[in-house]
């Protein structure tokens, strides 16, 4: 055996240095179980490392996983749910197959604060993998992100880094950015959330698994590791997401991120998608497995494939392409370093793979020590690492994937939160300028002008142009012009002030949002992801966030449901959890982000031709608000233009979610609106305005708005900018009677608020009382400049 280390006979305090000393990510009491009850013997270096990682909340889900399996993951569309790299749902049926689109979600949430632009970047490379592996080509990529305080002159820094990181890497490789959304508060001072989303579209008979087929170990499968040479970049990558972020190690904290390379990437995956073709012409799909390289590197992605049927597996690290001689056997087996994938084949079909990397797609010559290499094989008995030092890992694979969970301790977080006294503004024109203004609303153009949105030459609406992105996954498939014109609608959300209130109606805002965002262009809401991004679980209060925030998501899920399937949830397919989202002052304070779920909603339109975005198109058409007003401003954007929290956070019926969703999409389907908005962040306010000059700031249409059809009692600035949620309506005055038949079908609440002008001005009364009087183009020009001159 290589270097042990024994923990037996030693103090608390001795075994948390030798812990530190050799950068091990386990707590004194789990080094403790590794060796008395795991292994019943001192683990070796190798060993205590690799149940750092591999135990770590990043990979092992120790203290989530129970809590995880109350989500509803099963549907009538869904291939596959969240058990391997990604999920996968059903999107077209033709000639006794299904299209399924592949959906993964994930974060890169401590790296990209560290080195932002690298961190950024291998968050994409890494999701990207993840649909690869599933035997699919990717389409599209979408980034929900949050940032600390604008006014800080680091989280500028970081924003630039990570918005530069994205486009710097999804760019290269092909693949269209088609939504995302930006946050920024101070919570996330010293700890941004890069959350990324990848889709890609494979047929089901197409799907590779993530895992080492049942018969791998009796016909002694072969591992094949193809790709860059391993170096020690992203060494303890696993274990450094899974604690909180310490101001005074930033600069030892750097080694834990991986180095991108975006052009190796793209070599990677076309050669990848070539072999795919091959396997299949072969009949050879069921003879193999596939998995990234992320988080534990060769550790996890080897152990894993071979724990799924009980196998063991046998690597050997001297095997392993490296850039550095000399390098350590933990690191050889543990490094993150990226451009990586593990193949499980029969030995029969291994010289084929070895020469179509190495031969047909000149790996080594595309970059220094690159290729496609027999690492080990998949065996009876146990998981085996050796290296020339001697035996570095020997244990049953599910004792290294699961040997460690914990049932931590959760204790509720009371809070004492009130309503602030504002009064309502004597100028409320003034108010939804300033809203339209604010960071949490304005603008995101920043950030996606970076992005290449058209690559691929499938996306219909743009990140930007609708309150969802479009796009037709399947038009270069071979497949009927029907299947060809289903749209694809992708959508992400997460209010995380709301978090701060309530972490149960922040994760169930997140989906209902998601799916409203979805439903607006005209798509049915078809399945989920989500990110769930916390503090420190070892702290019972955040520990409480996350169990509440579970629920909120969940129950969202189950009370919406798919349409068409009445007794089905919208199904949750794939999703991460990120704990330790907390960063750490000077002085040892502790500090958690807001408690995000971040929700990603994929919908699905018969005829992607028919979405539409939310800029009003003509003068004289009518404008229906669907959704009533409440008293919902906590954790609004106007209070924040006030500097207050408040405590009404929107709590949506989810019964009544349904019925606007379903009547909303009727509506589009038949051909009946001209734009629709959903009401979220500013309220309805912001909701008219955006229409009236749209995504790109440059639409023109006015608006006539009469809130006193509304009989409403509330204050005239909670009806303005309250976000209980809702929808916003251009329909042609000759299809309002077939619009508000739909509607009353689903007893949904309505009014007709107005109509459409020529005369370029929002104008909004409460009966002959003006409201709101400002001209389009003034509100166009401060939204448009809202973002961009705070990130200069």
């Amino acid at each position: 055996m290589s270097e042990t280390l024994t923990f037996r006979g030693k103090s608390d305090d001795e075994v948390r240095a030798v812990l530190t000393k050799y950068g091990i990510g386990l707590t004194v009491s789990e080094a403790r179980k590794v060796e008395d009850e795991i292994l019943g013997r001192a683990p070796t270096v190798t060993e205590a490392i690799a149940w750092g990682i591999e135990g770590s909340e990043h990979c092992s889900y120790k203290s989530s996983k129970k809590y995880l399996k109350t989500f509803p993951t099963e549907a009538p569309n869904v291939i596959l749910g969240p058990s391997e790299d990604a999920g996968i749902v059903s999107f077209a049926y033709e000639n006794g197959e299904r299209f399924g689109v592949v959906i993964a979600h994930e974060s890169h949430n401590h790296p990209s604060q560290i080195v932002p632009y690298e961190g950024a970047a291998t968050g994409v490379g890494g999701i990207v993998r993840d649909v690869v592996c599933m035997g699919a080509r990717v389409i599209a990529i979408a980034d929900p992100l949050r940032f600390g305080s604008l006014r800080e002159i680091t989280s500028r820094w970081v924003y630039d880094g990570v918005t530069a990181g994205i486009g710097g890497y999804g760019n290269p490789i092909g693949v269209p950015t088609l939504a995302g959304d930006v946050y920024a508060n101070e919570s996330f001072n010293g700890n941004t959330l890069v959350n990324v989303v990848a889709l890609g579209v494979v047929r089901e008979s197409e799907i590779i698994h993530s895992y080492a087929p049942e018969e791998a170990a009796e016909h002694e499968y072969d591992y094949i590791l193809v790709g860059k040479a391993t170096d020690a970049s992203g060494m303890g990558g696993a274990s450094f997401a899974s604690v909180g972020l310490d101001t005074g190690d930033v600069e030892a904290n750097k080694a834990s991120v991986q180095e991108p390379n975006a052009f190796l990437k793209r070599h990677l995956m076309v050669s990848t998608y070539d072999l795919f073709a091959r396997l299949k012409d072969k009949h050879l799909l069921d003879k193999v497995g596939f998995k990234d390289l992320g988080g534990g590197g060769l550790l996890c992605a080897s152990v894993e494939m071979a724990e799924h049927y009980g196998h063991g597996a046998k690597i050997d690290l001297s095997k392993v392409s490296v850039s550095v001689e000399g390098l350590p056997a933990p690191v050889t087996l543990c490094a993150e370093t990226q451009e990586r994938f593990l193949w499980v084949c029969d030995p029969s079909i291994t010289q084929m793979i070895l020469e179509h990397y190495n031969n047909v797609w000149a790996l080594p010559k595309v970059a220094r020590g690159a290729g496609a290499r027999v690492v080990g094989t998949v065996t009876e008995g146990n998981y085996k690492v050796e290296s020339g030092e001697g035996v570095e890992v020997d244990a049953p694979a599910r004792a290294v994937t699961e040997g460690l969970s914990y049932d931590r301790p959760v204790r509720e977080r009371l809070l004492e939160l009130d309503e602030p006294a504002i009064e309502v503004p004597y100028d409320l024109s003034l108010s939804l300028l300033t809203v339209l203004g604010s960071p949490q609303v304005a603008s995101r153009a920043p950030v996606y002008e970076q992005y290449d949105k058209q690559v691929q030459g499938q996306v219909i609406l743009e990140a930007g142009q609708a309150d969802a992105g479009v796009m037709l996954p399947f038009v270069y498939e071979r497949a009927s012009d029907e299947v060809k014109r289903i749209g694809l609608a992708l959508s992400v959300d997460g209010n995380p002030r709301y978090g701060r209130i309530s972490a149960y109606w922040q994760g169930a805002n997140a989906v209902v949002e998601a799916m409203r965002n979805v439903a607006a262009v005209g798509a049915t809401p078809w399945a989920l992801t989500d990110c769930l991004n916390y503090g420190n679980p070892e702290v019972p209060e955040d520990m409480w966030d996350f169990v509440q925030g579970v629920r909120g998501v969940g129950d969202a899920a189950r009370g919406v449901h798919l349409k068409g399937y009445d007794d089905s949830p919208v199904p949750i397919v794939s999703g991460n959890v990120s704990f330790y989202n907390e960063s750490r002052s000077m002085e040892g304070e502790r500090r958690s982000v807001d408690p995000s779920a971040i929700v990603s909603c994929v919908g699905r339109l018969t005829d992607g031709r028919k979405a539409i975005t939310h800029q009003f198109k003509q003068q004289g058409s009518s404008v229906i608000m669907v959704g009533e007003r409440k008293d919902e401003l906590g954790g609004s954007a106007y209070y924040e233009t006030h500097g207050e929290l408040g405590a009404r956070v929107p709590m949506p019926d989810f019964a009544a979610v349904k019925r606007e969703i379903y009547a909303v999409i009727d509506v589009i389907d038949e051909g009946l609106a001209y734009a629709c908005h959903d009401i979220s962040d500013g309220g309805l306010g912001v909701a008219l305005s955006e229409m009236c000059f749209g995504g790109s700031g440059l639409g023109r249409v006015g608006a006539a708005i009469d809130l006193g059809v509304l009989d409403s009692m509330l204050l005239d600035d909670i009806v303005l900018f309250s976000e209980t949620g809702g929808f916003v309506m251009e329909i042609a005055p000759e299809h309002q009677t077939r619009v508000v038949s739909i509607l009353e079908q689903y007893g949904v609440y309505y009014r007709v608020i107005g109509r459409t002008t020529g005369d370029g001005v929002l104008d909004i009364r409460k009966g002959g009382v003006p409201l709101v009087n400002v001209s389009v183009s003034e509100m166009a020009s401060v939204w448009l400049k809202g973002l961009r001159e705070r990130v200069k």
